[in-house]
């Protein structure tokens, strides 16, 4: 049975959609992992995907540091190191950067039925400025909160509770779109309704979501995975 956006906002009552943006709005995970590698190398440090999964992807810069270096760092000095690393991802990730499938098409129904729509994302203000250099979506978006606004990462629900409150819709009446265990788990956490994207991890890794698909195109033109 096919299920759609409207569907899906009939269904679960929804006033507002929160997108996760690494691995969700855009499929850069596997720059970032690239790019960890790259400046990793540098300092004579290897990750693995399976640790690169559990201890940086949906964390907040400053937690993906400090387990990098194994030790605390105040937020000046975590910084610094971030500035590095986002500086590879940008170099290696601009020729290749677009949508996932389907991203513009889901923003534009939201838009004409008069969703309001927020970004929760870990990453940091300069990345976030460059994916609206390249794809020209930021028109779509009210609020927008970064690991600027935030004392805690995902798996903590803090981050969707913010912009739940920026958007002024309780968190019930929000839909989260995500692509990681640990982002799933904190909007989960916030109380809100979740659609996971395959861009990352695993269906079965994502099993806590309320529906599963591959591409916002999947809400549109084709078969779901998955609704509870």
């Amino acid at each position: 049975m096919k299920t759609t956006i409207d569907q899906l906002i009939s269904k679960w009552n929804i006033k507002a959609v929160i997108f996760d943006l690494d691995g969700t709005m855009i499929d850069n995970n596997t720059y970032h992992l690239a790019a960890w590698r790259q400046y990793l190398t540098d300092l004579g440090i290897q990750i693995s995907d399976e640790a690169y999964r559990k201890h940086i992807n949906g964390r907040t810069n400053k937690d993906a540091i400090e387990y990098i270096y194994q030790r605390k760092m105040t937020n000046e000095e975590a910084m610094v190191y971030t500035l590095e690393k986002e500086a590879v991802y940008r170099r290696i990730y601009q020729p290749f950067i677009q949508p996932v499938e389907g991203l513009t098409p889901l923003l534009e129904f939201l838009e004409e039925h008069k969703i309001p729509m927020g970004i929760a994302t870990s990453g940091i203000r300069v990345n976030i400025d460059f994916m609206f250099e390249h794809i020209p979506v930021r028109k779509f978006f009210s609020t927008i909160i970064n690991s600027e606004h935030i004392t805690h990462g995902k798996p903590h629900p803090e981050i969707f509770l913010t912009t739940a409150e920026a958007l002024h819709i309780p968190p019930e009446f929000c839909l989260v779109f995500e692509d990681a265990a640990v982002g799933v788990k904190a909007a989960k956490a916030a109380g809100m309704n979740v659609v996971a994207l395959t861009t990352t991890q695993t269906a079965e890794e994502l099993s806590d979501s309320d529906l599963i698909i591959n591409n916002f195109s999947d809400l549109i033109h084709s078969e779901n995975k998955r609704l509870r």
